[in-house]
């Protein structure tokens, strides 16, 4: 991290993959899929993603719940797997994600400096609601705003109006938003906010619209930097 933002009002997150472990329900019964857990992981991760993005050009919308599911019956079938019993549960875990060990620190930090705190996601609201109160986020939130109050999924430059509405904040660049999906991040800051990316899975930009202004080691280091 070589600059620092400024004019910062409020910091905005992504959810999945940046707040809350998306690979953790699948590390936590990788012993009932045995080698394939993590390529398992990885498919429904990627499904999931595309989904959304197939969804929102088709104008087909569904909420993040269904999505999610259809995703990994995706990622079962592809890898052989017919266990209902193993689909609900896996299901069942993504509503309590663990959070990241660097979310909680972080937080509390921001909040002591009196800044507005958010998480803008795709997830639906009832399952950003459990996973906000099972990782112990709740109390460190201003809002949890979900694509469901404008019925279409990132990147769509409708979800980021959405942290101005709820923020009631006038000018972009007075967001940091947060993010550590390369291509959501782009499009933030394509968008008009300030971005810091956090590295946690070794992405390089996308070759899209977009940059972010900082990158982050831990979710720690943004403190410092705004």
């Amino acid at each position: 991290m070589s600059r620092k933002l400024s004019g910062i009002r409020a910091c905005v997150f992504d959810a999945y993959g940046t707040l809350f472990d998306v690979h953790s329900p699948v590390a936590s019964v990788a012993g009932k899929i045995g080698d394939d857990a993590s390529a398992v992981s990885d498919l429904w991760r990627m499904k999931q993603l595309n989904y959304t993005w197939l969804r929102s050009l088709m104008g087909e919308h569904a909420n993040f719940w269904k999505v999610t599911g259809e995703a990994l019956d995706y990622a079962l079938a592809a890898y052989g797997i017919k266990d209902k019993g193993l689909r609900d549960e896996l299901m069942q875990l993504y509503l309590t994600l663990d959070a990241y060990d660097d979310a909680v620190t972080m937080l509390k930090a921001l909040k002591k400096q009196g800044m507005i705190t958010a998480i803008l996601s795709n997830g639906s609201p009832k399952m950003l609601k459990a996973a906000v109160k099972s990782a112990g986020l709740k109390s460190h939130l201003d809002h949890v705003l979900s694509v469901e109050e404008v019925g279409v999924y990132k990147p769509n430059r409708w979800v980021y109006q959405l942290a101005m509405k709820h923020t009631q904040i006038e000018f972009a660049n007075q967001i940091c938003f947060v993010s550590a999906n390369s291509w959501d991040a782009q499009a933030a800051a394509n968008f008009g906010f300030q971005v810091a990316r956090i590295d946690r899975f070794g992405l390089a930009d996308e070759n899209i619209p977009g940059r972010p202004d900082i990158m982050l080691d831990s979710l720690e280091d943004l403190v410092a930097a705004i």
